[in-house]
Parts: structure tokens; C-alpha cells; sequence
């Protein structure tokens, strides 16, 4: 038995440590790897595009905002609440329309009815039109995945006439995200 604890043959120190270390490492990186693809594969992610944002007004004392959302992602979201110039817009000077179809014409410049607003308005996008709900104070706005929501605001901040040339942004937010876009404020036609 002696004998056997005094050979010299075996496996150096430095070479045992190299084993173990790479053993170790090769360990963890399996173990990443997993739960990597168990979160992204379990995790549907929010994504939305905002597209098309004009600012326009009147040169009197109408000023309209549009612009078309479309959740890109693969869940349905809910929006919390959309602000010009970092100042949030009430949801009754919100009109939308929530549609499938893929939309491809530019939005227009909507003129409000008698009463100032644009209760009751449709909007015509190449062949097809679209008729806009107002919101509802209170209520945030759901948009299911796949799903396209043209977006009309009225009076948005303190959007006067000497804003026109103007860059102002929007930004609309999610439960879980901010999402700003820019444009130029124009003469409604």
C-alpha cells in the first residue's frame, strides 16, 4: 500500500486544475444557454411602430395631431397615454380607429365638425374609410397584436400658429415602454 501512495505517476497539478476549470466553465455555459431559451421562448416581447405623425393647424384656433400605431410585437398592449411636448393629452380629445388592414396612404388633415371636434368624422385613406370613435376619459386604450390604430388628437399642448415649421414630438406610453417620434407642425389645407 505503500508503495502505491509514493508513485509519481498521475496527473500533474496544473493539468488537473485545466480539467476542472474547463469542465466549470463548459458547466455554466450550458446551464446560460438554457435558461436563456426558456425566458425567450416563454416571453412575448412589446414592440410598436409609430408612423406617419403629422401636426397641423388651421392658422385660427384648431390644431390636430394624427398618426398610426402598429403593434409589431407578439402581445397585446395596453396604451397608458399619449403627450405633445411632454404634455399629456386627455382622452377625450383622442379620436382612433382600430383596424386589420395594412394601411399605405399618408394620413390627411381632418376639419373638424360645428362643434370643433371630430366626433362622428371618418377618414378616407386611398379606397378605404375609416370612421373615428372619440375616447374615453379614464379608459386606457387595448391594441391586439397585428393590429394597426389610426391615431387623431385635437388641440394637442399648445400648439398655436406660430408653431408651424415647428419640430415637435409625441410620445405614447405603454405599460411597459415610452415610444417618441417627430415631426414638423404644418398649415392645415
Amino acid at each position: 500500500m505503500k508503495s502505491l501512495l509514493k508513485s509519481r505517476k498521475g496527473l500533474s497539478t496544473v493539468v488537473t486544475t485545466l480539467i476542472i476549470l474547463v469542465v466549470s466553465v463548459l458547466l455554466a455555459t450550458v446551464v446560460t444557454f438554457y435558461a436563456i431559451n426558456v425566458t425567450t421562448t416563454r416571453v412575448q416581447e412589446e414592440s410598436i411602430q409609430v408612423t406617419k405623425l403629422h401636426f397641423w393647424h388651421n392658422g385660427t384656433t384648431f390644431s390636430e395631431a394624427a398618426f398610426l400605431i402598429i403593434n409589431t410585437g407578439g402581445r397585446d398592449l395596453v396604451l397608458d397615454k399619449i403627450a405633445v411636448r411632454g404634455q399629456q393629452s386627455e382622452w377625450d380629445t383622442v379620436y382612433y380607429n382600430k383596424t386589420q388592414d395594412a394601411i399605405s396612404p399618408d394620413l390627411t388633415y381632418v376639419t373638424p365638425n360645428a362643434s370643433g371636434n371630430l366626433t362622428g368624422l371618418t377618414v378616407t385613406l386611398g379606397t378605404a374609410t375609416y370612421g373615428l370613435s372619440q375616447g374615453t376619459a379614464g379608459n386606457d386604450m387595448i391594441l391586439k397584436s397585428g393590429w394597426s390604430m389610426i391615431v387623431y388628437m385635437t388641440n394637442p399642448d399648445s400648439l398655436s400658429v406660430n408653431d408651424i415649421g415647428v419640430t415637435l414630438g409625441v410620445t405614447i406610453f405603454t405599460a411597459n415602454a415610452q415610444y417618441y417620434k417627430e415631426s414638423n407642425v404644418e398649415a392645415a389645407s
